[in-house]
């Protein structure tokens, strides 16, 4: 009798436990809707897992849902090396992050959207591994215990044309020309009509890390900074620079847009190193000439971008600083001296493109690009 009290004990206690832990899950995330829903969307891409949780409100006139990103996160795990611990890191990556989507903010499984982005699938197929892909979506699915869970490979135009939905506000929808750089390839585009069923591509094999990775295979021994810088601009300079101009020209990107916008990693990490104080402003004006100081600075005075040296000449007390020195420690660590000459150097070659001499573009850093298309996606899916 004792251990029958004893349990039902124990059972109330865990039952107040969960619902505490629920209620703390769910009022974390800053819902901002009077009638909402929370889902999930979880991409793999190149270099790690990536997961945002989305609240979406009501379907609007034209069908479709206004909503608000609450929470994002990620998991480093370099996929596209190929290797088996890449792919058992990004096969735990992608289970834990489904887990604590499931479990600790108790999204439904119906509402977890799991998919493959573009740049997985473009590096496979270069480098011959895309048996990898179908492996690593049938072993999630094992794990999970749930065969019939939808796993999309997404291809690089269909990832565009989600970004621009997700990114790109709707008063410049058709103006704006929104480039994409990735870890391992770049892809982007814009509306030429009116019509967003059909986006006309920008696409390119280079992203951040397949850059610095062309140019690490270049260094034959010698990893210093200034060996690497070299053989990185004759990446950039080489073949790099060829695909860049020819996808540019036949895009049409040129005449047709008056503003463009740089999303992904690299763009997140130059808006952050240029502008920390403008910590809470996702979309950053800039121009070529501070990007291109930026990336001499990075190779002649790296240090001069810790933490500690940028908050020193933040004189306005206003700001949190604490949450300004997060957020640099955070790009520091997701990119070092060497994959930030990488990021900063491939946005230049591609703003070189757009800096003409009778016409002047807008060039935009958008630091929360990362959740863009993902967030279309889950937006497109629902009821579908």
């Amino acid at each position: 009798m004792f251990n029958y009290y004893l349990k039902r004990i124990f059972i109330s206690v865990l039952f107040i436990f969960s619902g505490c832990f629920f209620l703390s899950a769910q009022t974390s995330l800053h819902l901002k809707f009077k009638r909402s829903s929370v889902y999930a969307g979880i991409e793999v891409g190149s270099k790690g897992i990536k997961m945002s949780l989305i609240e979406m409100g009501r379907k609007n006139s034209n069908y479709n849902s206004d909503y608000n990103i609450v929470g994002d996160t990620s998991i480093n795990t370099d996929f596209i090396s190929f290797t088996p611990a890449t792919f058992n890191a990004s096969l735990k990556g992608l289970y834990d992050l489904y887990e604590t989507a499931l479990n600790f903010y108790h999204v439904p499984a119906n509402r977890i959207y799991t998919v493959i982005s573009s740049g997985v699938k473009i590096s496979a197929e270069k480098d011959e591994k895309s048996k990898w892909i179908q492996t690593f979506i049938d072993s999630f699915k094992l794990k999970i215990h749930d065969p019939s869970r939808k796993v999309d490979v997404i291809d690089a135009e269909e990832e565009a044309r989600l970004s621009h939905l997700g990114i790109v506000p709707a008063s410049k929808r058709f103006t704006t020309f929104l480039i994409d750089i990735g870890s391992g390839n770049t892809k982007g585009g814009y509306f030429p009509n009116d019509n967003t069923d059909h986006i006309k591509l920008f696409q390119l094999t280079w992203g951040t890390q397949s850059t610095a990775n062309a140019a690490i295979k270049r260094l034959d021994g010698d990893n210093s900074i200034s060996n690497y810088a070299k053989q990185l601009q004759r990446v950039l300079s080489g073949d790099a620079d060829k695909e860049i101009t020819y996808a540019v020209n036949v895009s049409g990107a040129y005449n047709m847009s008056d503003n463009v916008a740089f999303s992904g990693g690299a763009a997140w990490a130059t808006a952050t190193l240029l502008f920390p104080e403008l910590i809470d402003d996702p979309v950053i004006p800039v121009t070529y000439d501070q990007v291109e100081s930026l990336y001499q600075k990075l190779y002649t005075d790296y240090e001069a971008f810790s933490d500690k040296q940028l908050v020193k000449h933040i004189n306005d007390n206003s700001l949190d600083k604490n949450a300004i020195v997060k957020e640099i420690k955070t790009v520091n660590k997701v990119f070092d001296q060497k994959a930030m000459l990488s990021a900063s150097g491939l946005l230049l070659k591609i703003m070189r493109q757009f800096a003409g001499i009778h016409e002047k573009k807008q060039f935009y850093l958008v630091k929360n690009g990362q959740v863009g298309w993902i967030s279309a996606y889950v937006n497109e899916s629902i009821d579908n």
